[in-house]
């Protein structure tokens, strides 16, 4: 189990880093691309990916990992509860959650980020999941959302 401080500091290294490796690009898939590359490298959890909103519904973008879901209706499951409420949403045991999807039997906690498009729709949400319980917490929170506020808004 990793201290908080080393949390931390991988976050503020990979921000950096996305930072860095996106600028100047305005393709949001490619961005979400590498984003999810980089936190996933870097923080070594088991599902990293973005669900993209496209004709209603959340449809799968880029991501790395096991296979997994590609269509997510709004309010469905964490992913389309975080989409409608436009909030992230983290879950430390998603065998309590409501509806939880399982894309995996292997995924125990969950965090879900919005990305928001510059008229403050949702455009896509960041899915990352964890074999163990109990993973996120406000750091993962604070930083993702950080990352997320750094995609750029979909070209239409």
């Amino acid at each position: 189990m990793q201290t908080s401080m080393d949390k931390n500091e991988k976050y503020r290294l990979l921000t950096k880093q996305i930072s860095a490796l996106i600028e100047g690009e305005t393709d949001s898939v490619a961005v979400m691309a590498n984003v999810c590359a980089a936190i996933h490298e870097t923080m070594g959890f088991f599902w990293t990916g973005f669900y993209r909103v496209k004709d209603g519904e959340l449809v799968l973008g880029p991501f790395q990992g096991p296979v997994a879901c590609m269509h997510i209706k709004l309010g469905r499951g964490v992913c389309g509860t975080a989409w409608k409420q436009r909030e992230t949403i983290v879950v430390p045991d998603v065998e309590q959650f409501p509806g939880h999807i399982a894309c995996s039997s292997l995924s125990r906690s969950e965090i879900v980020v919005p990305v928001f498009s510059k008229d403050g729709e949702v455009q896509a949400v960041l899915d990352i999941d964890s074999k163990e319980l109990a993973t996120f917490d406000d750091t993962d929170r604070q930083y993702l959302e950080e990352i997320c506020r750094m995609i750029p808004a979909d070209q239409g």
